[in-house]
């Protein structure tokens, strides 16, 4: 295992030349490999089949991708590469339309180059292009650890925590969103317990979230999603932290398919639900949950596990890889910058302003 981890963070995505490097997510637990995608076509191959996933993680691979395409581009100057990369980022942006995340890198690696190309050489400017899409990178595993130093402040000693998908270093640049204040409360000396949803069809629980948990150490309970109602019910479950894969302006958020079902549970329970997330996660174009392309996937995903068929043959299935969860349901969503509590609408807009001085979390905001 020692191959995937750095420090107390892990390697999900990284750049050799001529190449992005991937965990090879859908081999995990049990095998553990690594793809080398080496063209535009690989990358977002690699981001559809879930190879690599995780909003975050999605985002670091698609800036990744914009170098790829810069450096196998036959421009023979910078402007003819704009138009390589402009075409490039309409492959990537469609691998998977949900999470903003990639559209963000996308869009920032592609301005960087408008930005630069009537007076920056090609060599020159390929190389600012890396320089970006490890700043994405890097900035991504910043954001994560200052958002477990927000949110570790909201789990009490002995907290049990219930988390749905995969939402941890394997889906960001190696520490986290929703898994990062559970790790951070864990490394800062509290008692702290996860349920974990197993996450139907791709069990990104049972496979992924679980195997971060026991490497870091942190007491764990696998359940099917179905169970848990009845452990809140029981008084098991003190709050529940989940990541995102889109906010939008008044609070919504879209993450993995079964998490709305959780946040109405949790309501009917009176216990908090959070959303952990980065402020590149959020997106100020959409007024509403309503807005947020919805991804469909292939129904044999849901008829088929580890390559065995569930269903009898010719049975229909449905496969939305997301749901919305309204604000409504939302006790606060946890950032880089703090902890936003509703009204969702305005204090959004208020974070998103905040320049990066403002991250340091030695206090939650006033009311959280």
């Amino acid at each position: 295992m020692s191959g995937f981890f750095y420090g107390c963070a892990m390697r999900t995505v990284w750049w050799e030349p001529g190449a992005v490097c991937l965990i090879d997510q859908t081999k995990l637990p049990h095998t553990r490999e690594t793809v080398r995608c080496t063209t535009v076509a690989e990358t977002a191959t690699a981001i559809t089949n879930m190879i690599v996933r995780g909003a975050p993680a999605i985002g670091i691979t698609a800036a990744y991708g914009m170098v790829i395409a810069a450096e196998a581009a036959a421009a023979s100057d910078s402007v003819d590469l704009i138009g390589e990369l402009a075409a490039a980022k309409t492959t990537l942006d469609a691998a998977r339309p949900t999470a903003v995340n990639l559209r963000w890198a996308t869009d920032r690696m592609l301005a960087l180059a408008h930005a630069l190309h009537e007076r920056t050489p090609t060599a020159e400017l390929i190389e600012r292009l890396l320089s970006e899409a490890h700043a994405i990178r890097d900035e991504d595993e910043a954001m994560c650890y200052a958002i477990g130093e927000w949110g570790a402040q909201l789990l009490p000693e002995g907290a049990n925590v219930l988390t749905h998908c995969n939402a941890g270093g394997l889906a960001t640049a190696g520490y986290g969103t929703a898994l990062a204040p559970i790790k951070t409360a864990h490394t800062q000396g509290k008692q702290v317990h996860v349920f974990v949803d197993e996450t139907r069809p791709f069990l990104q629980g049972a496979r992924l979230t679980t195997w971060e948990l026991q490497d870091a150490g942190i007491p764990q309970t696998l359940i099917t999603d179905s169970m848990a109602g009845y452990f809140m019910r029981q008084g098991s479950i003190d709050c529940i932290i989940v990541g995102a894969d889109r906010i939008v302006a008044n609070g919504d958020v879209a993450n993995k398919i079964g998490t709305y079902s959780l946040a109405v549970l949790a309501q009917a329970h009176n216990i908090p639900f959070y959303v952990a997330a980065p402020t590149s996660t959020i997106d100020l174009s959409m007024a509403s949950g309503d807005d947020i392309p919805i991804e469909q996937r292939d129904p044999r995903e849901v008829m088929y596990l580890g390559g065995q068929l569930l269903a009898p043959e010719g049975v229909q299935a449905a496969h939305p890889a997301f749901d919305v969860t309204p604000h409504t349901l939302i006790k606060a969503i946890i950032t880089e910058h703090g902890i936003i509590e509703p009204p969702f609408e305005t204090n959004i807009r208020q974070i998103m302003q905040q320049p990066a001085s403002s991250d340091e979390p030695s206090a939650a905001p006033a009311g959280s």
